[in-house]
């Protein structure tokens, strides 16, 4: 079963959110998605980061309309994150530094230490003031991201056997009102290791694309032209981007966000849905049509067999990649050509 890559292993992901709407960062996509309702997918914007605003190790935003960027012992505070905008930066007060999560609820901001079982409530990070430290409820301790609104904590969940879920409380002490809630589909497809949970896991095989034939008693030439397809079928994957408002900006920036979001999906590791697999190098142009030249000599009642390296997700293979291996025999190659990722994302 494929699951959601926690935060801890992702870097520049994170949630967060305000009163009106919810906010999922994918920096290492260079965007966020803004949503109004992730259990039913309303209302989703995608717009990009500013540089400014990328590689944060962790991502707030507060009820006053502020974001706040934390990278090491500094956090910027921003009104937008796609213009950068109202920018300044302060320092966090050591108290408030090394948390594994970040959120603000009720006028507070909460930084969520784990390995303690803890959070710290505070109303300022740069000076730590009115601040007290309070135990997490065992229901509340192994949450894979964390987020606030105005009125309420949210903690999102390991994959269990009902899916990716978020819970909602008030407490996190207690943990005495919590809520459960289904993210949407189209909310769960831009989650690190989404694509694997929605439409399966990844795949990469080698496919037989030709057989070539000798029943004669004597060797044969073979010089003909074979056809095969080789780039990046964005057609299959289509389904991903329709329930969502892409700006203009992060579609010309990437070159398609989907085909990012495949990458991403494919270099990360298999207990996320993905092969560990470095795909920067193959070609993401759209899928076409090439013919290449084979000229070969099969000996008398052999065969050889042409393979093609294919990667896939769930049922459909979106990416033939130009690796290619005769074999007389049967049997696919067992080597995997591409590079391994760096990293799981």
């Amino acid at each position: 079963m494929a699951k959601i890559v926690p935060k801890n292993k992702a870097p520049g992901v994170d949630f967060c959110g305000v009163d009106q709407y919810y906010y999922i960062v994918r920096s290492d996509l260079n965007c966020y998605m803004r949503c109004s309702n992730f259990n039913h997918g309303e209302d989703i914007n995608i717009f990009s980061l500013h540089p400014s605003c990328i590689n944060g190790e962790h991502y707030l935003a507060f009820e006053d309309d502020h974001f706040y960027i934390i990278k090491g012992n500094f956090y910027r505070r921003v009104t937008n994150m796609n213009t950068d905008e109202g920018s300044v930066v302060y320092s966090l007060h050591p108290n408030c530094s090394g948390g594994d999560h970040y959120l603000s609820a009720f006028g507070y901001f909460y930084i969520i230490y784990q390995s303690r079982g803890v959070y710290r409530r505070t109303k300022n990070m740069n000076k730590d003031e009115d601040s007290e430290e309070f135990t997490l409820h065992p229901d509340c301790k192994n949450g894979i991201y964390y987020f606030g609104t105005k009125n309420y904590y949210y903690f999102v969940k390991p994959h269990d056997e009902w899916g990716i879920q978020y819970y909602r409380c008030t407490n996190f002490n207690t943990n005495a009102d919590a809520e459960t809630f289904s993210f949407h589909p189209s909310v769960i497809n831009f989650l690190p290791g989404g694509l694997a949970i929605i439409h399966g896991k990844s795949y990469g095989i080698w496919e037989c694309i030709k057989t070539i034939t000798n029943d004669s008693e004597t060797p044969i030439t073979w010089a003909k032209k074979i056809t095969h397809k080789v780039g990046y079928d964005k057609e299959k994957m289509s389904s991903v981007e329709h329930n969502w408002k892409v700006s203009s900006t992060v579609s010309l920036q990437s070159g398609g966000l989907t085909k990012l979001i495949v990458q991403g999906t494919l270099s990360i590791t298999a207990e996320y849905g993905g092969c560990s697999v470095n795909t920067e190098k193959e070609n993401w142009s759209e899928a076409t049509e090439i013919e290449e030249s084979i000229n070969v000599t099969l000996q008398p009642k052999k065969k050889l067999y042409i393979w093609q390296y294919v990667l896939g997700i769930g049922t459909k293979s979106i990416l033939y990649c130009r690796d290619m291996k005769f074999e007389d025999h049967p049997d696919p190659p067992t080597e995997n050509p591409l590079p391994p990722s760096t990293g799981t994302l």
